[in-house]
């Protein structure tokens, strides 16, 4: 008789259940999208309340406008999450060249909006846009489409580097001027994920990442405001009222929290304590509200998010889409993941936002927009292409509506190439083609190595003789088809042309 299981044994099994189901990616990046935009709003409205009464008279001021570009970013989910991938690749170079004349325009002054020493918003009736995180979403889309062309192809590191690379370092450039250090890493986050998973060399790969740390530290002790954070992330004591006040603040409001936290609404730091408690320290505003379980819980939803899109990306039989989910997904944990260190005392300030949390109108939009290409993605992957076809929509994907996604299927700009030593031998031709599998589906099959100069009856032999059946014993060995005009010597087998033996 077998003994009873524990309850936690029969809680992996429900989840382990529950993660086989086609559809099971999919829901779990809906869920922690929406769980992430509604605690923003949240937070966003707990944190700003205090400044925005000061400002506008109403507590609901910043908290409505975030409100807003919520909305707005829900539908750019949406088409995101519809948009076929054929068109998605299409588009994705002249999404690019836009991003870069609106970074170029945003330079030029009363085009562009100076704001906290950083010209790098447009503000059309009063609302504002930063192109460059248009710009983020356009490279890692953009990057996605080369790299994935080309996968067929043996590509060398300067094939995979070119355009992609000259073409993020002109994006930089651009940024640089604004000045925006924050964007600055996230592109470099974008890219460098690019290269690792499309393949990169690690020698090669390794020497990108040391030229771009060595480009990070010039850029840090070069403008002053930035080596003033590098040098209170080494001193914090040096100057506390001044460069290294808003650090402090937040390391007391998180401490102020502790375990349990001091209550939604109720934290003592948004009242001009802690400047920016809305945007680049909302996490110091969670942590004493809702304590180390807020925070940890917070964590816990990136964490998970970090497992779906990994997941999503590995179960992904599209090249493009593959490269796409687990840049996307490396992109935004790396922003949490810097914006958390920097907020609890392990990074220096930055500026980088905590995606769907903070207050930011086209941060939060740009995100959504990568969470709906991800869940696009996710209804890709094979088992849930086939339950959707078969039908299983489930109840969410009748209410929206949502069409079915296509098969992926290899497209024919995407051929296999052969050297010059290659090219002369039919054989290995042959082979290649009846061996070959999809590479970017993760299912590669070996080339059958065929000797030059071998008999198609030899290479059926070497096949397990299955192109040519065995004749039955009590029949004669069938005899070669002669041609006429030809006669066979019964000694050596060997024909020859007729009047010419005697």
């Amino acid at each position: 008789m077998n003994a009873p299981q524990p309850a936690d044994g029969t809680a992996r099994n429900r989840v382990g259940l529950w993660l086989a189901r086609p559809l099971a990616s999919f829901h779990l990046i809906v869920t922690i999208a929406v769980l992430l935009t509604v605690l923003g709003l949240v937070m966003v409205l707990s944190s700003s309340s205090v400044e925005a009464v000061a400002t506008n008279g109403s507590a609901y001021g910043l908290f409505t406008s975030q409100a807003i570009f919520a909305a707005l970013g829900l539908v750019i989910f949406y088409f995101a999450l519809i948009v076929p991938v054929r068109v998605l690749r299409r588009f994705s170079f002249p999404a690019f060249a836009v991003t870069v004349v609106l970074l170029v325009l945003v330079l030029i002054p009363g085009i562009g909006t100076l704001s906290q020493g950083t010209r790098g918003w447009f503000v059309i009736a009063g609302v504002s846009l930063q192109p460059s995180e248009l710009a983020k979403i356009a490279i890692a889309v953009w990057g996605a489409h080369l790299l994935a062309s080309r996968r067929g192809d043996r590509s060398s590191a300067r094939e995979m580097m070119v355009p992609l690379v000259p073409a993020t370092l002109v994006v930089t450039l651009l940024i640089i001027l604004q000045p925006d250090l924050g964007t600055t890493v996230s592109l470099a986050i974008i890219v460098l994920a690019l290269l690792w998973f499309a393949g990169l060399r690690l020698r090669v790969f390794l020497t990108i990442v040391g030229t771009a740390a060595g480009l990070a530290v010039l850029l840090a002790l070069t403008a002053g405001y930035r080596s003033a954070r590098v040098r209170a992330f080494f001193n914090p004591g040096a100057d506390p009222q001044g460069i290294g006040y808003q650090a402090r603040q937040a390391k007391f409001s998180l401490a102020d929290g502790g375990f349990w936290g001091r209550g939604l609404g109720q934290s003592r730091a948004k009242w001009s304590y802690l400047p920016n408690a809305h945007n680049d320290f909302i996490f110091a505003i969670i942590g004493e509200e809702l304590g180390f379980l807020g925070g940890l819980a917070v964590i816990g939803l990136f964490g998970l998010f970090a497992y779906a899109g990994l997941r999503i990306s590995l179960r992904s039989v599209d090249p493009f889409l593959r490269l796409l989910t687990a840049t996307a997904t490396t992109w935004i944990i790396g922003q949490a993941f810097i914006n958390i260190g920097y907020v609890v005392g392990l990074l220096p300030v930055t500026g980088l936002q905590l995606p769907l949390v903070s207050a930011g109108g086209t941060s939060t939009a740009t995100t959504l927009l990568m969470f709906g290409l991800i869940a696009n993605a996710a209804r890709h992957e094979p088992e849930a292409v086939a339950a959707l076809h078969a039908g299983q929509d489930g109840r969410f994907g009748r209410l929206l509506r949502l069409p079915k996604p296509e098969q992926y299927t290899p497209s024919r700009g995407e051929p296999v190439r052969l050297d010059a030593s290659r090219r002369a031998d039919p054989g290995r031709i042959e082979a290649r083609r009846a061996g070959t599998a999809d590479r970017g589906g993760g299912t590669a099959t070996r080339e059958r190595q065929t000797p030059r100069g071998r008999t198609p009856q030899e290479r059926a032999r070497g096949q397990g003789r299955a192109a040519q059946p065995a004749a039955p014993r009590d029949q004669p060995p069938r005899q070669p088809r002669r041609r006429a005009g030809t006669t066979t010597n019964s000694r050596d087998g060997r024909t020859g042309e007729r009047g010419n033996r005697r």
